[in-house]
């Protein structure tokens, strides 16, 4: 039987699990590595293209709730996004499992597995792996990932960007939720000397303060119960590249001085050893706290603040660039009609209008979620607002101070039709209007069904 040329990666603590998913993986692909600690991936990843990965979800003694295995889920994706993560737990699980999907994993499987439903789960999740690379790289290629706009905002943000990047400066990005903090880090390191070493990301909100060091700065054999081998920290799989600590602003006081040491002495001591290593990265921080506020409270210290705000990006949201709306939606619509394989797909004009006044408190993730949702749900290649789920959202939260009083008065129009079916006699009833003033108005604004 001919092989598959495929790389499949198992990661379990448990050495008879790997044993045995090797032994009948090894016969169907051409490579098959296993890891029994997650933390690893992060370097085999940066070294090797992975199609698939068998991901266990409990690590550790006495933490058998899943959450590992979801955390090291979305660090996987976040690092390649076309490897498909196939999660594996108990009988019994199977609602952390489901979680899993929610955040990015292919399938999951139960333990004890059927050894030709794995099979089937690995065929099917390898096969995804190759569609979505050939999106990436074929004749219908999605997108680069920078959309940078026209607004005086988002361009002032890239051109400051991209002269930082020429540098080692350490950059603090600033901005609300969504705005894109994390793809303008990967900027900052794609435009650097840096570009072709690794990018590592950490979300430092989701680390919880027992594994914090552990987990930046890794840990000696022996250091813990659990620690069966020496394991390196992020800081060191970052070596010679670019590390990203993300939400910065959720570091418990006490634990900033640790994080503060490391980047004074560009140097880690990893957990259960006194030897201080050295690491050779840049800095990049991100945080959507006001962080001056926080070292006015005295909950942020100075020191700290001053060694990672060398520089600062201030990233605009969505309102604060009203003119990008648009172009960026079908920025986006591009990018989702390239992963579902779509062409043709576009935006009605009401829900054209809708988005233009829409408040997106989300920002750019929320836009990209209502987008990958209608693409998906919309009929006849066009998008509606149904299908960016915008019809029930109250007139009073989506208008701001730009929005003139006929502009208000169409989109009321526009709504009230939709509600009623394009029903004249309905809509004019809700509106208070006689049916004549209605088809006025209906003319004025060139509202078509």
């Amino acid at each position: 039987m001919k092989k598959t040329n495929a790389s499949i990666l198992i990661i379990d603590d448990q050495e008879d699990i790997l044993f045995a998913l090797k032994m009948l993986l090894k016969k169907h692909y051409e490579q098959v590595y296993t890891l029994n600690d997650p933390k690893k991936v992060i370097g085999l990843l940066a070294e090797n293209t992975i199609d698939v990965v068998l991901l266990d979800m409990n690590y550790r003694i006495g933490f058998e709730d899943g959450r590992e295995g979801i955390y090291f889920l979305k660090e996987i994706k976040k690092l390649s996004q076309g490897t498909m993560v196939i999660l594996m737990t108990a009988f019994g699980k199977v609602e952390t499992a489901v979680e899993g999907l929610k955040s990015g994993a292919f399938d999951y499987l139960l333990k004890p597995w059927d050894n030709e439903k794995l099979l089937e789960i690995v065929k099917n999740a390898v096969h995804e792996s190759r569609k979505y690379k050939k999106l990436s790289i074929g004749t219908k290629p999605i997108k680069a990932r920078y959309f940078i706009g026209e607004s005086k905002e988002i361009n002032k943000a890239y051109t400051l960007a991209k002269k930082v990047a020429k540098t080692d400066a350490n950059v603090l990005i600033l901005g609300a939720n969504g705005t894109g903090k994390m793809v303008m880090a990967k900027y900052v390191h794609d435009n650097s000397s840096k570009a072709t070493q690794s990018f590592v990301h950490v979300d430092l909100g989701s680390l919880s303060e027992h594994i914090f060091e552990s987990e930046l700065f890794g840990y000696a054999k022996g250091a813990f119960t659990d620690a069966k081998q020496d394991s390196p920290g992020r800081f060191e799989a970052a070596q010679n590249g670019t590390i990203f600590l993300d939400e910065i602003g959720n570091v418990p006081l006490h634990l900033q001085s640790k994080l503060l040491q490391v980047i004074q002495s560009k140097t880690v001591i990893r957990l259960g050893e006194s030897k201080p290593r050295p690491v050779n990265v840049r800095i990049i921080c991100a945080t959507n706290a006001n962080l001056k506020q926080e070292v006015t409270d005295k909950t942020f210290r100075q020191d700290l603040y001053y060694r990672i705000n060398t520089m600062e990006i201030q990233l605009p949201s969505l309102k604060e660039r009203k003119e990008d709306i648009l172009p960026l939606a079908e920025f986006l619509l591009e990018n989702m009609m390239a992963k579902y394989e779509k062409t043709g797909v576009t935006f009605n004009d009401t829900a054209k209008n809708h988005m233009e006044i829409y408040s997106w408190n989300g920002n750019i993730r929320e836009m990209q979620n209502r987008i990958e949702r209608a693409i998906i749900l919309c009929e006849d290649n066009t998008i509606t607002i149904d299908d960016l789920d915008l019809e029930d959202v109250p007139l009073e939260d989506t208008l701001t101070g730009s929005a003139d009083l006929s502009e208000i008065e169409k989109i009321t129009i526009e709504r009230a039709l939709s509600k009623n079916d394009y029903n004249i006699s309905k809509t004019a009833d809700e509106l208070g209007l006689s049916r004549g003033a209605l088809y006025r108005r209906i003319e004025k604004y060139g509202i078509e069904n």
